[in-house]
């Protein structure tokens, strides 16, 4: 700023300096609305689904334990089903407990041997169907 030596001078400076006040003050008022609006519990909830929805490594990890834990589970139902002796739903757990283990650690070998699976499948299906062959 220059020097000021007269009351015109002291008058548009402080115009400027309440012009530039009134600025600043708006967008501190702005920034704490928004600030405020990204505190709010269901704001945090959203950014941090989106997040994560994001990031294939975490889906992938979601989707290779959801697919043991469900392997498992069917596991077990089909060893032990309504069964009530102790034995079977101890077998049971263990057997639970390795397929889950097993299939979330191995999340590729699984995808790979569906896949042979699948191919195996439709690869027969196709080979015997006389309307493809034509």
């Amino acid at each position: 700023m220059e020097k000021i030596t007269s009351s015109t001078d002291i008058k548009k400076a402080i115009e400027i300096l309440q012009s530039e006040q009134a600025i600043k003050g708006k967008l501190l008022k702005e920034q704490i609305y928004i600030t405020y609006e990204s505190l709010k519990p269901i704001n945090l909830l959203k950014n941090t689904i989106k997040d994560i929805s994001s990031s294939p490594f975490v889906i992938e990890n979601i989707i290779g334990i959801a697919t043991g834990i469900t392997s498992g589970y069917l596991s077990k139902k089909i060893v032990v089903g309504s069964s009530s002796g102790i034995l079977r739903n101890i077998l049971g757990s263990v057997l639970q407990y390795s397929v889950t283990n097993a299939v979330a650690q191995h999340p590729e070998a699984i995808k790979s041997f569906g896949r042979f699976i699948v191919d195996l499948l439709f690869r027969k299906k196709n080979e015997n169907d006389p309307e493809q062959k034509e």
